[in-house]
């Protein structure tokens, strides 16, 4: 049972004990809060103002020459430059709201400028971690089957709507707040505790689709080892996983039989060798040790890799955030000068204007660009909280979602070239060697590859770039778990993130056990097709709800103008109010009624194991309003007082460093900045 103590009376930022699970009231001694109330961090302090917070707030350059704070003594002097204890004795000072401090609270010229959690060590670093968690395996795999199913080059007309209606805008609604508050994807909700539930469900389907992901990561390396060979294994039907309806594929040109009829060697090698698929997700299965010890390499990469958070990820990018476009374009000249290549990239960029008319495909192309951005995750909102606070995010948000889309159509010239080769080597059309997924990165392109001169040499460059894809986003799916539970617990967790890292490391290891069976393939498409669809839609409408009629859209357009230098213009406001929401509830409603069950191939899944997909699915989104339902419970006052209040930001939210926080309540003159509580600043004056 959770018990928390309801505080009355303002309490100043300062005055705070050592212990992190204690906050003293004025002149008095401390009063323990809960864990859970410390992880969300929501003091909800909006009843009273005292005057000393006036002069807290107003501490600038006057302060920071005193000879005492320039000495490395700002710990023993308040906002008043007088001398300040605790109860203990110790010297404390009495502005910054976060434990531990208040010594690292001085802006460094050449080093970060946040001493507490750190930044990017340049600007380099967080545009390519941002590109690195887009563009991932979905670029290739799935965005050109979905244009040549769709439409071909028509399907880019609703592709690009979407980006600019419904991708950009919850793009830059994200690394702004972020960047903003300087917090994760739970503490950010600061602004509007009512919501805060939002951050919860962000980081759990983070870390459901962490433990997942891994694993196809851990695929590419399966076929990347077994492709340092003089013969492709899954070149030929001479294995002994082969059965006797597998037809090699250089037999295939004078094949007489229908194409359904025959097993390609690589679709017995995926499906027999890899995955030894059992029939079906409830059959007796044991863990396959060489995708285990796969797994294991790459976890091993993946935490060395974070095990300084960002300050060593954001170099590991340089090589695994650049490496894919050097083998993608290799790999389209090589596409391209093959015999076939053309007709094959016909089928991607010739339009059916026709398919236009169809709602299916704005709503797959909504889909698409959503899942490509890697929008409401949380993962945007958390490399952004690492930005140093004079960041124009508007530019990023512009370069990281162009670069995207451009990854996407370039992507699609590769695969096709290659398919289109594929399809007149084997005397078929392109429709008929197309596919999507699992199936093209591990079937179709794979067969295709064999069919090259030196094909072992292409096989590992392009299992080496969908190593590189994923290791991206994994870097970032870990990294917003991890921020958000040393959010929680700063001054214990913060200088120990090497063992959250670890941690989380060796807890998705073992939960991904499941994934690495016989039947794992099964656990993994359900849990992609639940944990990382509707919650997440959900998730990008209740943002555009929350901020811009709770917080505030002209007073979330001033934090950005602190930060920018200027306020985003009307396009960005009237998609963040009006267009992006109703769009995304189209296409949430839209994959309501049109639902299919999960399924594989032509494995139908069990209806436990549906109702499991559905359990998944309620235990994401069921935070949402379970946390709003948590704080109206807690807050002290009537009802409609417990509703202003848990509408409001608390009086601990704003900018985290002390001179961006002066700056902004400096700037914040206009009286009205849309619903929702008002801040009270210096002067007393209402905003």
């Amino acid at each position: 049972m959770v018990t928390t103590t309801t505080m009355t009376t303002s309490i100043p930022m300062g005055n705070m004990t050592t212990d992190p699970e204690k906050q003293p009231l004025p002149n008095g001694p401390p009063q323990t809060r809960s864990s859970f109330v410390n992880i969300v961090r929501l003091p909800l302090r909006c009843a009273e103002k005292r005057s000393s917070q006036d002069k807290i707030f107003k501490r600038s350059s006057a302060n920071m020459d005193n000879p005492a704070l320039q000495a490395g003594d700002a710990g023993n002097y308040n906002a008043t430059n007088e001398p300040y204890t605790n109860r203990d004795g110790k010297w404390k000072d009495s502005y910054d709201p976060e434990p531990n401090a208040v010594s690292q609270m001085d802006l460094v010229e050449d080093g970060d400028e946040n001493k507490e959690r750190g930044n990017w060590s340049n600007k380099a670093d967080y545009i390519l971690s941002c590109i690195g968690y887009a563009v991932g395996l979905g670029n290739v795999w799935r965005f050109p089957y979905l244009a040549f199913e769709n439409g071909g080059g028509a399907f880019l007309i609703p592709y690009i709507v979407m980006l600019v209606f419904a991708g950009l805008p919850i793009f830059l609604l994200e690394t702004s707040l972020g960047q903003f508050a300087s917090q994760g994807p739970i503490r950010v909700w600061r602004c509007l505790p009512l919501f805060q539930g939002i951050g919860y469900t962000q980081v759990i389907a983070s870390a459901l689709v962490g433990i997942y992901y891994n694993c196809i990561i851990a695929y590419t390396l399966f076929y990347l080892f077994s492709s340092f060979t003089s013969d492709l294994p899954w070149r030929t039907c001479d294995n002994t996983w082969n059965t006797g309806d597998c037809v090699d594929t250089n037999s295939l040109a004078n094949w007489t039989g229908n194409l359904s009829d025959r097993v390609s060697p690589s679709e017995e090698y995926w499906d027999r060798y890899m995955l030894s698929r059992s029939a079906g997700i409830g059959e007796p299965v044991t863990v396959k040790w060489q995708l285990a010890l796969c797994l294991l390499l790459a976890w091993i990469v993946v935490y060395f890799s974070l095990i300084k958070g960002i300050k060593s990820s954001g170099k590991v990018v340089y090589f695994t955030a650049t490496f894919p476009y050097v083998v993608l374009l290799i790999l389209l000249i090589r596409g391209v000068t093959l015999d076939g290549a053309l007709e094959g990239i016909k089928f991607f960029i010739v339009p059916k204007w026709s398919q236009i008319a169809n709602a299916k495909v704005w709503k797959d192309a909504a889909a698409q660009i959503f899942f490509s951005l890697s929008a409401a995750w949380g993962g945007l909102l958390t490399l952004a909280s690492y930005n140093k606070f004079k960041n124009n995010t508007i530019h990023d948000a512009l370069i990281v979602a162009l670069t995207n889309c451009a990854t996407s159509v370039f992507a699609g010239f590769v695969i096709f070239s290659i398919l289109g080769h594929m399809a007149l080597k084997l005397n078929v059309t392109v429709p008929e060697v197309a596919k999507s997924g699992f199936g093209l990165a591990f079937v179709a392109y794979p067969e295709a590859l064999t069919l090259l001169p030196v094909s072992p040499l292409w096989a590992i460059i392009f299992f080496l770039m969908l190593f590189t894809l994923g290791l991206d986003s994994q870097f970032t799916i870990v990294e917003t778990v991890a921020t958000a539970i040393c959010d929680g617990w700063p001054a214990l967790l913060r200088k120990k993130k090497w063992l959250v890292m670890l941690c989380i490391a060796v807890c998705c290891y073992l939960l991904a056990m499941p994934c690495l069976t016989h039947a794992g393939i099964y656990h993994v498409q359900l849990i992609d097709s639940y944990a990382g669809t509707y919650p997440l839609i959900i998730v990008a409408i209740m943002e555009c709800i929350g901020i811009s009629y709770l917080y505030g859209l002209r007073r979330f357009c001033k934090d950005i103008a602190m930060m920018a230098g200027y306020q985003p213009n009307y396009y960005w406001q009237a998609n963040w109010a009006f267009i992006t929401p109703a769009l995304l509830t189209f296409v949430l409603i839209f994959s309501f009624v049109f639902h299919e069950d999960v399924s594989y191939g032509d494995y139908e899944y069990p209806l436990w194991a549906v109702t499991l997909g559905n359990l998944i699915l309620v235990f994401c989104a069921i935070w949402i309003p379970g946390v709003a339902i948590f704080w109206l419970i807690v807050t002290p006052g009537s009802f409609m007082e417990r509703l202003r209040k848990v509408t409001s930001p608390t009086d601990t939210w704003g900018p985290h460093l002390p001179q961006h926080r002066d700056e902004r309540y400096a700037n914040m003159a206009n009286p009205s900045q849309g619903i929702g509580a008002k801040y009270t600043p210096n002067d007393g004056t209402k905003l």
